[in-house]
């Protein structure tokens, strides 16, 4: 597979720099029988393998499509590609919001789940890296302990990586709605403390109606001082990010905020605490997202706003403050999910362009590409002289 190597800009506090990010298109529209693919998940395994998985979409592209879970994995960090695999085919049935968690604590654990018909969740596990998954467990009823505060009809994980907690709890953002049409809305987290035998619901942490409006799709990573930070997708006119934190990424959360500095166009984001020994600190995070509060393209609700501008953001406080931003992607860009090496290279893995099919469905993107760089590059003083 080849490389395209694209150059973009780092944005510091107080100015610029040229920085390199090496593109490739992991899954291209039209290929392999699918129209498109879609909610892009990565992690990095312990022994160094990349794996890059997403929805593979058949015909309309729309959520509630013939939707497969597809995977290829990279042995060399991301030089090259093995072909795809399918994970879960049900026939024409909707797969959907695919998430997995590298466990720390087994060397080769890989926790997946996954969804069917946004109605149905079910685990599954590797004990070799991500080459086979174990059959799947259905653990809908986990959900159940949700009904009484909020009454769901649909529900979903994720979607991209979670994360394994200091204490070894598998932490997993969850969404709800009563509706099709996915609203109103609420989000929470699901949580395992044995390995993903067994899972429990935690506490909603907020629902429509309540500042953020119809929350969605929550992005969580663990704090220097352990706390858990939800960074939560939202529809409020504010089109900013909304925050909220938990002692054990279960309960107790703290009423969400508004980070005036993570834009918001009504799109997935991902985060990602940056283990200290690669960051050379503790506290850095890194944020991704179209960021993107403008509209110019008529297609989606009319509060939605161009996904465009995938941005890489790092935080050097624990996401008090975003230090430091790079552009991924300055066209019409979508969903992203983070991973990271030991030597500080950076994967973001995000959707690529968009089309229409035919002007009825909102967002189609051309492909599912993988940007790698340099954490360094994020770390680069500003360019001097005027901006």
């Amino acid at each position: 597979m080849r490389w395209a190597l694209g150059v973009v800009l780092v944005c510091g506090l107080a100015g610029s720099a040229d920085a390199a990010v090496e593109k490739s298109d992991i899954f291209v529209a039209g290929e392999d029988g699918h129209a498109s693919y879609r909610i892009p998940g990565i992690v990095r395994t312990a022994d160094g393998t990349l794996l890059a998985f997403a929805e593979a979409r058949t015909k309309t592209g729309g959520d509630y499509d013939d939707i497969d879970i597809v995977l290829r994995r990279s042995k060399d960090g991301g030089n090259t590609w093995g072909p795809m695999e399918t994970l879960v085919d049900l026939g024409t049935t909707t797969v959907n919001n695919p998430l997995m968690i590298v466990d720390r604590r087994q060397p080769g654990v890989v926790h997946f789940l996954y969804c069917q018909d946004y109605a149905h969740a079910f685990y599954r596990r590797s004990a070799d890296n991500g080459r086979t998954f174990s059959p799947p467990v259905e653990i809908t009823k986990t959900f159940a302990a949700f009904q009484p505060e909020f009454a769901w009809k649909l529900l979903a994980t994720g979607p991209g990586h979670s994360i394994q907690l200091d204490s070894g709890r598998l932490l997993v953002p969850i969404w709800l709605s009563p509706r099709k049409e996915q609203f109103p809305s609420a989000i929470g987290t699901i949580t395992s403390d044995d390995g993903g035998a067994t899972w429990r619901a935690g506490d909603i942490v907020v629902r429509s109606g309540d500042p953020p409006n119809h929350p969605m799709e929550g992005v969580v990573a663990q704090l220097s001082d352990g706390r858990v930070m939800m960074n939560i997708r939202n529809e409020g006119n504010e089109h900013l990010r909304a925050v909220a934190f938990s002692s054990d990424g279960a309960t107790h959360w703290t009423k969400p905020v508004f980070d005036a500095e993570l834009n918001e166009p009504c799109c997935e984001g991902s985060l990602l605490a940056v283990p200290p020994e690669i960051a050379g600190a503790k506290g850095v995070l890194l944020f991704a997202n179209p960021n993107n509060t403008r509209r110019n393209v008529d297609l989606g609700p009319a509060h939605y706003r161009d996904r465009k501008n995938v941005t890489l953001r790092m935080s050097r406080d624990d996401g008090k403050t975003w230090a430091a931003s790079l552009v991924i992607e300055p066209g019409f860009s979508g969903y992203t999910d983070l991973a990271v090496a030991p030597d500080g290279t950076v994967f973001c893995l995000y959707e690529r362009g968009a089309g229409g099919n035919d002007g009825t469905y909102y967002y189609l993107p051309q492909a599912v590409t993988l940007a790698r760089l340099k954490l360094d590059d994020l770390r680069a003083p500003p360019a001097e002289g005027p901006q």
